[in-house]
């Protein structure tokens, strides 16, 4: 396989990356990591250095428009990126001095818990979350355009997200992939925010906490232009176009497609943990 073979597979892998990462809020690293390390034979350190540069690309290209069309709730994405941001440089930092195997393991049977428990929309009367004191006082309470218009949300369990929110920022740091969907978990099942507002707030705060640990990354020489050009241009194409999808798209298929892509993520990581791949 000669340079430009290799660079048009890389666009293509990314560009579906990026799509993926747009619609369920997971970020291209959901499946970038896996992509590069299992079939471009990339060594991990330099899949999650571009992984972190191609988050950045997603949130760039998608949480513009997301916030445009008012689905992103700017006010709890800043809030809560405090926790992440905070988790990810603890992360990078840490992540050459501890094993992630047994991390990895763990991480992964979480997320497969996570899916049964994401999987299945709410009905109307759970999406009537009564108005938390915590939450009103921080003004994190919102609007935004559903099918049949413009629908109001309150926000509950503000510590709970946040520290999850740490969690969340912290696995970004040491593997690079699983911030976006612990991230959508948190804001989903624990404060529950409207899917469609969790998705497009994780895009909206990815970028932040990748960037975070992607100067780490490069601090230590594990950002190679060469491997990152491709994928951050293909994973920006996908996330653009992931944009126009998810506004027509019904909540009960971006749930079902999210728990199958977190499902997936977390059988891999425990198979990569058992094999010490990670």
């Amino acid at each position: 396989m000669n340079v430009l073979e290799f660079t048009l597979l890389l666009c293509s892998g990314s560009l579906l990356a990026g799509l993926v990462g747009s619609l369920t809020g997971l970020g291209g690293g959901v499946v970038l990591v896996p992509l590069l390390t299992i079939f471009f034979h990339v060594d991990i350190r330099y899949a999650i250095g571009a992984s972190l540069v191609s988050v950045i690309a997603t949130s760039s290209g998608a949480a513009a428009a997301y916030v445009k069309e008012g689905f992103s709730n700017i006010r709890i994405g800043m809030f809560l990126e405090i926790a992440t941001t905070l988790g990810a440089l603890l992360g990078a930092f840490i992540a050459v001095w501890v094993p992630t195997r047994g991390l990895a393991i763990i991480f992964g049977v979480v997320l497969i818990g996570s899916a049964y428990l994401s999987r299945k929309p709410r009905s109307a009367a759970e999406r009537e979350v009564p108005q938390d004191a915590l939450a009103t006082r921080l003004r994190l309470n919102g609007s935004f355009p559903d099918t049949q218009g413009i629908r109001n949300y309150n926000v509950k369990n503000v510590p709970a997200g946040f520290g999850l929110m740490f969690g969340a920022g912290t696995m970004s740091g040491m593997l690079g992939i699983g911030s976006g969907a612990m991230k959508v978990l948190a804001m989903d099942q624990a404060m529950k925010i409207p899917f469609k507002v969790s998705t497009t707030t994780s895009n909206f705060m990815i970028g932040v906490t990748a960037a975070a640990s992607a100067g780490v990354y490069l601090s230590r020489g594990y950002i190679a232009p060469g491997l990152v050009m491709p994928v951050m241009l293909g994973v920006l194409a996908g996330s653009l176009l992931g944009t126009r999808i998810l506004v027509k798209a019904k909540t009960k298929w971006l749930r079902l497609g999210f728990s199958l892509v977190i499902v997936v993520l977390g059988i891999e990581m425990i198979y990569q943990g058992i094999k010490g791949m990670i």
